[in-house]
């Protein structure tokens, strides 16, 4: 049973265009749009790296030049730095995080599907990992990502798949006949549970489910899963806590008003915060 979780891989989609966010993505991938002045895309790595899990690999596409650059000057915008102009040396001062992080960033084409994402990333950085994650860069959560992966480990399936109530976009009527007795604005869907992201899977997903797929379009939530599922080696991790997908502008809105607020659930702190 693995303890160490810093040399699995997580692979993380974020080639993206986010077009029902243009207001902010226009001149950036959607990943990259911010909540409380930091990239989501920052917001979920700090939550992986809460429990240990260190190693990410981003999967790039659309605007990928903008994620690069964000981590080649991690450090410079965070800190004061004085570089040797002779021989280019940069020495960094006074670093406020604690961000211990192996950050790879690949760029996976701009119009190529989220499997075929997976796919060439895992062929070029997987190495001889047992263990893999894969999400997405819009997404943020309070699971506990251990919890989760020990849950992983121990079924013995292919993958696991964080599953989660979301509250419903709309308001619900309960009725008597005919009469309203009751409104909820936002119920949450207790009896149906949707995919949250935030997978772990055993190197046989990529070898036996991905890797024979040359194409760049190849969609993850479709032939991958869907024969995951049918070969029945898909489990489920049910989360009734908190989960939110940032696809439209409200969505954004109310992230960044949780953050703001100081009553986001996703929130990680160090001492510099």
């Amino acid at each position: 049973m693995l303890t160490d979780n810093s040399n699995v891989p997580i692979f993380i989609l974020a080639g993206g265009s986010g077009t029902r966010l243009k207001e902010h993505t226009e001149f950036r991938p959607k990943p990259m749009v911010e909540i409380g002045g930091r990239p989501i895309l920052w917001h979920i790595l700090r939550w992986y790296g809460k429990f240990g899990f260190k190693k990410f690999i981003i999967c790039t596409g659309f605007k990928s030049e903008v994620i690069k650059e964000y981590f080649l000057n991690y450090d410079a915008m965070k800190a004061d730095f004085t570089v040797n102009l002779t021989s280019q040396g940069v020495t960094y001062h006074d670093v406020r995080h604690n961000d211990d992080w192996t950050v790879t960033v690949m760029y996976t084409g701009e119009e190529t599907m989220t499997g075929s994402r997976v796919a060439m990333a895992a062929k070029r950085y997987l190495g001889d990992a047992e263990h893999f994650g894969v999400t997405y860069g819009d997404g943020v959560t309070n699971v506990d990502l251990s919890k989760e992966f020990s849950f992983h480990q121990e079924h013995g399936k292919i993958g696991t798949v964080l599953a989660v109530n979301p509250p419903s976009r709309f308001g619900e009527l309960v009725a008597e006949n005919d009469v309203v007795s009751g409104f909820s604005e936002k119920p949450e869907l207790v009896s149906s549970w949707i995919s949250g992201g935030f997978f772990f899977f055993r190197r046989e997903f990529f070898t036996n489910y991905l890797a024979s797929d040359g194409s760049f379009g190849l969609v993850l939530e479709r032939e991958p899963l869907t024969k995951l599922v049918r070969d029945r080696q898909l489990c489920l991790y049910r989360h009734k806590e908190f989960w939110a997908s940032m696809d439209t502008q409200r969505d954004r809105d109310f992230l960044d008003g949780l953050w703001r607020t100081g009553k986001a659930p996703w929130a990680v702190t160090d001492d510099f915060e």
